[in-house]
């Protein structure tokens, strides 16, 4: 090749380079679309489509599943105002589900209550919805569950559809419970505790969960009470009551902070 044939050849080729850069690099940033954790494609670590990875939706093959430690109902007041014992009425239910996925939740968990008598025949149901916290134990707290003059002998809690799992934060962990009292537990029993807001931010809609135990273990009464705001570096005195003695005594004393988890 001639030295105007060279000449020739690479004039026409920066042109041809200026062209591709100049509308090429505009055409493949206009067709490229970057890998998200919407797209549809298991891309960019994730261990399923759209799951896992850096995505918020967690890949549920790489989980624990929740369990349910416990459930039981515990009677609050007689069907009739003379009876003592041995007649139903109204009770409160708890059952606390243990998540064993560290920073991993579920925004929406529907639930059901269900209580059997000693025939093991359905006498009252309730149905609810929930979240999982990010954390060891999430206890649910159902109240004024009526069952007639039937009597509560098994109690069963379920989760009554598939979850979504997320990537999650606890604000609970933020809540300390101090100072836990409790008094007159053969006649009216009262709890009362100090509760402490250690983060930076206000909590709002906290609901504390009291759960009482004997020696056993065996769970004695349950209780629930809300605040609907404590404030940054805040604390207030919190207070449960029952209207009826425990009939036991009592070992340990759990007061479970639950707070709605939010997105990481």
């Amino acid at each position: 090749m001639s030295w105007s044939s060279r000449r020739r050849f690479l004039y026409l080729f920066g042109i041809v380079l200026f062209f591709a850069m100049v509308l090429g690099v505009p055409f493949v940033l206009w067709v490229y679309e970057p890998p998200t954790c919407f797209d549809g494609k298991q891309n960019q670590g994730e261990t399923a489509i759209d799951k896992g990875g850096p995505c918020l939706v967690a890949d549920v093959r790489t989980l624990m599943p929740p369990a349910v430690m416990w459930s039981r109902a515990f009677l609050v007041r007689s069907a009739t105002p003379e009876s003592v014992n041995g007649e139903g009425g109204i009770y409160n239910a708890v059952a606390y589900i243990e998540n064993p996925n560290d920073g991993v939740g579920v925004l929406r968990a529907p639930y059901r209550f269900k209580l059997y008598d000693e025939q093991n025949v359905l006498v009252a149901e309730r149905e609810g919805v929930m979240f999982v916290m990010p954390g060891p134990i999430t206890p649910v707290f159902e109240g004024q569950i009526e069952t007639g003059n039937r009597i509560v002998s098994r109690t069963f809690f379920e989760l009554s559809e598939d979850l979504k799992w997320e990537r999650l934060q606890n604000p609970a962990h933020f809540v300390e419970v101090g100072n836990k009292a409790l008094e007159n537990t053969n006649t009216s029993p009262r709890g009362s505790a100090r509760v402490v807001n250690t983060s930076v931010r206000p909590l709002r809609n906290i609901l504390f969960v009291a759960v009482l135990f004997d020696s056993a273990g065996n769970t004695v009464a349950a209780s629930q009470t809300a605040l609907e705001r404590l404030e940054a570096g805040g604390a207030e005195d919190i207070v449960f009551s029952w209207s009826r003695p425990f009939g036991a005594h009592t070992a340990r004393f759990d007061i479970i902070p639950v707070v709605a988890p939010t997105t990481q």
